[in-house]
C-alpha cells in the first residue's frame, strides 16, 4: 500500500518568532518516517533560515494514494554514499596484524558509582594497530621523514573531486597505466572498483588481489592526482616484499586509502570524496570514515 504521513508541526526561529502548521500530508517511501527525517525535510523543503526548536507533532501514517514523488528524507540536493568498513571486536584486516580490541574502560554498571540515580556512561577502549579498518597512508608510512597525519592538509583529505576507475577482478587483477589513460585526473582523487569488497572478513579477501602496477602509480603521478583509493586488501602486489605503488605515490605525498567499500554505488564522475583520520602526530596509518557526496 502506497503510504502518507500526517502531522501538526511548530518551528521556533533563534532570531525570535516561528510558525506552525495543523494537518499536513506528505507522501513517504516506505511505511515510517522519523520526527527527525520529517524536520529536516520541512527546514530544506521550505529553504527555512535560522531554525532552532522543530516539533511534529500528532504523527499518523495513512494508507492512501500518493499524491507526488514520495518523500525520501536521505535525499535532497546531496547524497552521501559510506565506502568504510565497519571496525568491531575482532576483525582482521590483514593477515598477520593483530585484531582490534574493543571493550569497556568504564562500564554503565560500574558508572552507576560515580553519578546520581538514572545517570550512566560508558567510556570505550579501544587496542588495535592503525591498519584497521578501511585506512588511510600518508607519506610517514613509507618515509622516515615524510608527512605524518598531523602534518597533511585537509585540502587533501576532504571535499576531493573524485572519479571512479573500474577495474573488475573477474577480468584482472593487475592494473596497470591503461585504465587511466584519456581520463582526466589532476588534482582528483582516483577511486578504483574491483569488486574485491564483496570478499571482505572471509579467508578469499586475503588470497592474490586486484592491485596497481608500478607504471600505473608512475602514470598517476605524473598526472598529478591528489589522492588514489582501491576496494581491495592492498593496492600493491604482496607477493614479495617490494611495495613500488607506495613507494611512488606516497613519495610524491599522494594519500592512499585502502580497504574501500561500496564503490559500484558511484557514477563515474559528478561526487566528492573525503576521508579524515584524527590530527595524530608521528602516525602514517589510520582508520577514516570514508565518504561520497553525490
Amino acid at each position: 500500500m502506497e503510504k502518507r504521513v500526517q502531522f501538526d508541526f511548530a518551528i521556533e526561529f533563534t532570531n525570535g518568532g516561528g510558525i506552525q502548521g495543523q494537518g499536513f500530508r506528505l507522501d513517504i517511501a516506505g511505511d515510517n518516517i522519523t520526527d527527525q527525517e520529517l524536520a529536516d525535510y520541512l527546514v530544506r523543503d521550505m529553504r527555512l533560515l535560522m531554525v532552532g526548536k522543530v516539533q511534529i507533532l500528532n504523527k499518523t501514517i495513512l494508507a492512501e494514494k500518493h499524491k507526488r514523488t514520495p518523500v525520501n528524507a536521505s535525499s535532497g540536493n546531496k547524497k552521501l554514499i559510506d565506502l568504510s568498513h565497519t571496525i568491531e571486536h575482532g576483525l582482521v584486516t590483514y593477515k598477520g596484524l593483530p585484531a582490534p580490541i574493543i571493550c569497556d574502560y568504564l562500564s554503565r554498571e560500574e558508572s552507576k558509582k560515580h553519578y546520581a540515580p538514572g545517570t550512566e556512561f560508558q567510556i570505550g577502549k579501544i587496542e588495535m594497530v592503525a591498519n584497521t579498518g578501511t585506512y588511510i597512508d600518508c607519506p610517514f608510512h613509507r618515509y622516515e621523514h615524510g608527512k605524518d597525519l598531523s602534518e597533511v592538509g585537509v585540502d587533501k583529505l576532504a571535499e576531493l573531486d573524485g572519479i571512479v576507475v573500474r577495474a573488475d577482478h573477474k577480468e584482472t587483477f593487475t592494473i596497470n597505466a591503461d585504465f587511466f589513460r584519456d581520463k582526466e585526473l589532476r588534482g582528483r582523487a582516483v577511486l578504483v572498483y574491483t569488486g574485491w569488497d564483496a570478499y571482505w572478513n572471509t579467508d578469499q579477501y586475503f588470497e592474490h588481489h586486484p592491485h596497481l602496477t608500478e607504471d600505473a602509480a608512475r602514470y598517476l603521478v605524473e598526472c598529478g592526482v591528489k589522492l588514489v583509493g582501491i576496494d581491495s586488501v592492498n593496492i600493491d602486489d604482496t607477493r614479495g616484499g617490494e611495495r613500488p605503488v607506495h613507494s611512488q605515490l606516497l613519495g610524491a605525498e599522494i594519500l592512499i586509502v585502502e580497504h574501500m567499500c561500496n564503490l559500484d554505488q558511484l557514477p563515474d564522475e559528478g561526487f566528492t570524496f573525503s576521508a579524515l583520520p584524527p590530527k595524530f602526530k608521528g602516525v602514517g596509518t589510520f582508520p577514516v570514515r570514508a565518504l561520497a557526496r553525490l
